[in-house]
């Protein structure tokens, strides 16, 4: 008998006959989130099974792969024969002493002597006569022993399960660029496209010396927060003050954040077609600022060819907050240091912005030397 860490994947298993793909980027995504711990990885039909490592270390394993996407449960349990007498003694290692208990049985060799009620029987009883305390609750037992027959002869045996991060690998869903501001929403955009499956790496836009090193600072640990994610990410920087300074200077001021944001996805795409990106991903929700009405998305969209994934479209402040604290993230997006859409913000800006309208402002400017001298100041950082 051996102490084991029992992985039961997502949505894998509706792969079909690319399950395999799937199943061995997942398998690549766990050792990764393992480096540095003492460990082996197995992976028998339909679990993944961490092994050989120091006890002491258990509780921070669990943590790292519970930000592993395509995890459906994880439960520190006990590997050993299926015999009955041995998964009787690791049931008693995982069941409660007193309260309430059931037992619950899978075969997998459905060549196994005893059905799953069967086995759920016979463990169930003689857990009760070791431990008189203990009474059997079938509906809502405070503590389950779960008994997995497999097909080579051993068996799992595990009491309670932790909620996976769900979702698919991360690589198994192409690659995207996040633009990453200082706040709440983008962070959560790019966790939960790597919980699709997705590749993320990031970047972000400052206004130095209108904003400080410490909002770059920011940007740098949300990077590193969401790199826990999605398999390690990079963070690109790009300076935009010379764009503002020309917008604020040649510009209608309500136009400033759009024409802003024109510059931003602009820059974006050439960046994302550097790396190899195949779409564009940001915070927007709709309705939530001025430049996220219909009409602000589709002034920005009307610069790129690249989609633009806009996965909190139809989210509330409140329902991204309380994704922001599941993964983490809130504590450090809220920290008091402003971005580079702070920076020269007209009273009023332009709510729904004729397209027609911002395409003579913006002739005003050389928007290719713009580009360009942006894309110059690129800083990589890599998480």
């Amino acid at each position: 008998m051996q102490k084991v860490i029992i992985i039961r994947y997502s949505e894998l298993f509706l792969k079909g006959k690319n399950k395999g793909y799937f199943e061995r980027a997942f398998f690549t995504n766990i050792e990764r989130a393992l480096k540095g711990y003492a460990h082996t990885l197995r992976r028998p039909v339909g679990r993944y099974i961490v092994a050989d490592f120091k006890e002491e270390e258990t509780e921070k394993i669990m943590r790292a792969l519970k930000k592993v996407f395509g995890a459906h449960t994880l439960a520190v349990g006990y590997e050993t024969s299926s015999k009955a007498d041995d998964i009787f003694e690791a049931a008693k290692r995982v069941c409660a002493a007193s309260g309430t208990f059931k037992v619950e049985a899978h075969r997998g060799d459905k060549k196994y002597p005893l059905t799953s009620i069967e086995i759920a029987r016979e463990i169930g009883g003689r857990l009760l006569s070791a431990n008189p305390d203990l009474t059997v609750d079938v509906h809502t037992p405070e503590c389950v022993v779960r008994v997995d027959i497999r097909e080579n002869g051993e068996a799992l045996v595990c009491g309670e399960e932790a909620e996976g991060a769900g979702g698919m690998p991360v690589g198994t869903g192409g690659k995207g660029l996040l633009l990453l501001s200082g706040g709440i929403d983008s962070p959560v955009a790019g966790h939960m496209m790597a919980k699709r499956g997705m590749k993320v790496d990031c970047l972000h836009f400052h206004s130095y010396p209108y904003t400080n090193e410490q909002a770059k600072e920011k940007v740098k640990d949300l990077a590193k927060i969401l790199s826990a994610y999605t398999q390690g990410t990079k963070l690109s920087v790009v300076s935009v003050t010379h764009i503002q300074e020309a917008i604020h200077e040649k510009c209608a001021p309500e136009l400033m954040i759009t024409l802003l944001r024109r510059f931003m996805y602009r820059i974006a795409e050439r960046r994302a077609k550097t790396i190899g990106a195949q779409c564009l991903i940001t915070g927007e929700s709709l309705g939530q600022v001025a430049s996220q009405t219909i009409e602000g998305i589709t002034s920005s969209n009307a610069v790129v060819t690249l989609p633009v994934l806009r996965p909190l479209i139809g989210f509330d402040k409140n329902e991204i907050i309380d994704r922001s604290v599941k993964m983490g993230a809130y504590e450090t997006s809220i920290l008091p240091f402003e971005d580079c859409c702070t920076v020269f913000l007209p009273d009023f800006p332009a709510i729904r912005p004729k397209l027609s309208f911002i395409e003579e402002e913006e002739k005003k400017l050389d928007v290719e030397g713009l580009v360009t001298e942006a894309l110059s100041s690129t800083e990589i950082f890599s998480f």
